[in-house]
């Protein structure tokens, strides 16, 4: 499964995107913003380590960034279960020298369709941190509507910060399409 966005390409991760994987990375400026689960320094352990557990995932929920045959940054949905069955949650994250280009909004608008369309969702959610406003700009360019705020409620690299809630509905997402 691809997904050809202008400029780039969303694949499967794949052996060989490692040492870019690395390069993009490890960068604090990248990780900022991410999960702690999202290592720094990002060394090339942590890279192999991603790309054997995610170049063969079924149902394909991750994605590879690639732009001019270079993995450069990543994008996914998380599948919630039980009662949360209809709901995911999108992350991403993408190289520095990548930023400010539109790429990021275009690859969360191509993985919003993918995920509605091959999964029994009806939302998709985004939890952002307020300082982070390059990916608030993001979600909202994408059709991401702001929900909440939950105030205090993450701390990174020492810092308490809050964070915003945005979603997107399927029935939403189709309807801004059409128009």
């Amino acid at each position: 499964m691809e997904l050809q966005g202008n400029g780039f390409l969303l694949r499967a991760w794949q052996q060989g995107d490692e040492a870019s994987l690395q390069k993009h990375a490890d960068n604090p400026k990248v990780s900022a913003f991410l999960r702690d689960r999202f290592p720094y320094p990002y060394t090339m352990e942590d890279a192999l380590f991603w790309v054997n557990l995610a170049q063969n995932q079924q149902p394909l929920t991750n994605f590879a960034i690639v732009v001019n045959g270079e993995a450069c940054g990543g994008i996914g949905v998380e599948l919630f279960t039980d009662e949360s069955r209809i709901t995911a949650e999108i992350g991403y994250w993408l190289g520095e020298e990548h930023w400010g280009k539109g790429l990021a909004t275009e690859a969360v608008k191509l993985v919003t369709t993918y995920a509605f369309e091959h999964f029994s969702l009806l939302r998709l959610e985004a939890g952002v941190y307020n300082r982070n406003t390059a990916s608030i700009r993001v979600l909202e360019k994408a059709g991401y509507i702001q929900e909440a705020v939950l105030r205090r409620s993450v701390i990174k690299n020492g810092e308490v910060m809050d964070k915003y809630m945005y979603a997107i509905f399927k029935d939403e997402q189709l309807n801004s399409q059409d128009a």
